[in-house]
């Protein structure tokens, strides 16, 4: 059902957009990227969140991290995660497989101002063997996402020094 809702979903939003089928899983940020060949970065996570009472969908680069603090400048308070359970019957979608398209319910969609540090993003397509390709503006323009700020980058790696050097 959950695949099916994001082929319908792109079948009338967007028909140009190809879902991508992996042989191996994609339910993890390292998963997918080895599946797609891409940079963990370029995996888009959707995250399913409860902000007071209200659930909404944040999604962000995939080798970036929630910040607490910026979540609540954002959303006004505190911000927790749902439950694998709640996540399925709020999206239609299986951990791993969770993406902004083809929603079981309507719910606010926010994208990280990280996505936009590439020019394509990988999110997943409701299976968690499956992804699509797309612009960070184009996915946020096909769910009618807000832009916010609320991610952590990875620390860039130290450079090592040589012995000797």
């Amino acid at each position: 059902m959950s695949l099916q809702s994001v082929r319908q979903f792109f079948a009338d939003k967007a028909p140009d957009i190809v879902i991508l089928e992996a042989e191996t899983s994609t339910a993890t940020v390292e998963l997918a990227a080895r599946a797609h060949g891409v940079a963990p970065g370029q995996i888009a996570k959707t995250l399913s969140l409860r902000v007071g009472e209200e659930v909404v969908l944040v999604v962000v680069r995939g080798d970036a991290r929630l910040d607490n603090g910026k979540l609540k400048r954002a959303f006004g308070a505190k911000v927790r995660m749902l439950d694998a359970e709640r996540v399925m019957a709020l999206t239609g979608h299986p951990v791993g497989g969770v993406c902004p398209f083809g929603l079981a319910t309507a719910l606010p969609v926010y994208c990280d101002e990280s996505l936009k540090a590439y020019e394509e993003v990988w999110p997943a397509a409701g299976d968690i063997h499956t992804a699509v390709r797309i612009t960070p503006q184009r996915m946020a323009d096909l769910v009618s996402a807000r832009w916010v700020d609320v991610a952590k980058l990875p620390e860039p790696e130290a450079a090592v020094a040589q012995p000797g050097a």
